[in-house]
């Protein structure tokens, strides 16, 4: 995998008139993990979305070496149609989802079953497998343990784990507690104290 970066410098994020956090800053390399810890309403989607360049940021700066991958709320699979076929869009553009992927994830037997009709958590592992398609090297993960059950939260931890063990980074976003070994933790309130002051 080629080196990738992930570094912001002295960030802050605006929403409305609310000023979520500002000084935050940060330096992912490749093999290197992150959790952002916080509460529901602290800016962790905020943050995902200035880091991915999807929002900019009310101040500082980001830079990203190295494809990225995003995986958040939206998960952006046509509920109209089939997972086969859903993921097969996603496959035109990202990338070829191996079958071994698709049975990891438990979808294999579910591609003809309309999107609508799947549960949060097979939703959830669709967009993991569209995410594992992309072979991207930056992963920017929001809350990506909602939804699922024990065992599934196991395998996201083992993904993240084997992404970074292979050259990857992953930046998570998530008020759930999550086991990789080696992961840092950046808690996000911290850089919203004193904003009232």
């Amino acid at each position: 995998m080629e080196p990738c970066r992930l570094a912001a410098s002295d960030l802050a994020c605006r929403r409305g008139e609310r000023l979520l956090f500002r000084g935050l800053s940060l330096d992912i390399v490749g093999g290197q993990a992150l959790h952002v810890t916080g509460s529901n309403g602290t800016g962790k989607s905020s943050l995902i979305r200035i880091l991915a360049g999807l929002l900019r940021p009310y101040a500082g700066e980001v830079e990203r070496q190295g494809s990225t991958g995003l995986l958040d709320q939206t998960m952006a699979l046509d509920e109209h149609l089939p997972l086969g076929r859903a993921l097969a869009f996603w496959a035109g553009l990202d990338g070829a989802i191996a079958d071994s992927v698709l049975i990891r994830l438990g979808l294999a037997d579910l591609l003809d079953v309309p999107v609508r009709y799947l549960s949060t958590g097979q939703r959830k592992r669709a967009a993991l497998a569209r995410l594992l398609g992309q072979n991207a090297q930056v992963w920017l993960l929001d809350e990506p343990l909602n939804g699922l059950d024990r065992d599934a939260v196991a395998l996201v931890e083992a993904l993240i784990a084997e992404h970074i063990a292979g050259g990857g980074l992953a930046l998570v976003a998530s008020h759930q507690p999550i086991a990789v070994p080696g992961m840092a933790v950046l808690d996000l309130p911290d850089y919203a104290r004193g904003l009232a002051a």
